[in-house]
């Protein structure tokens, strides 16, 4: 990633902090809307969900996506290696239900859309269409959005 001149300004340290502090409120966020009993919880979940996004985003939406979000969780997404062919929904809940200890088809797909709903305001509503344009059907209701017209 190239570094614009106003971020080339910000001392290392400083980039470092804020990138924390980006990624704490997207914690935060997942917390709040999952309604998780600790900060770890949150944590551990997004981990597991943004890790397993990542192999089904690809493209200029992937490269976009990692650009928009903090920095550790960019590299949750740029940090797997893509999938042939991305699972549907249901199959993308499923797999996160795996990797998840305990975790049944319902607490998976909370776990999901905890992370998912997250997004769309740190990324904006273009490229939060353009990941999902990108996605198998079904993917905008994990997004927190409805899913009129999608084939």
């Amino acid at each position: 990633m190239t570094m614009t001149t106003q971020e080339r300004c910000i001392a290392p340290e400083e980039r470092t902090s804020a990138a924390r502090a980006d990624w704490n409120l997207l914690i935060d966020s997942v917390r709040e809307s999952g309604q998780y009993p600790t900060r770890a919880e949150a944590e551990r979940v997004t981990r597991i969900v943004l890790s397993t996004l990542g192999g089904h985003v690809t493209g200029d939406e992937r490269v976009d996506l990692a650009r928009a979000l903090p920095e550790e969780a960019a590299r949750l997404i740029a940090g797997q290696i893509p999938v042939t062919s991305p699972l549907t929904a249901p199959g993308f809940v499923d797999s996160v239900a795996a990797r998840i200890e305990g975790a049944t088809p319902a607490t998976a797909r909370w776990d999901v859309s905890s992370v998912l709903s997250a997004l769309p305001p740190l990324i904006g509503d273009d490229l939060t269409n353009r990941v999902l344009a990108a996605l198998p059907p079904g993917y905008a209701l994990l997004f927190g959005r409805a899913d009129l017209g999608r084939r």
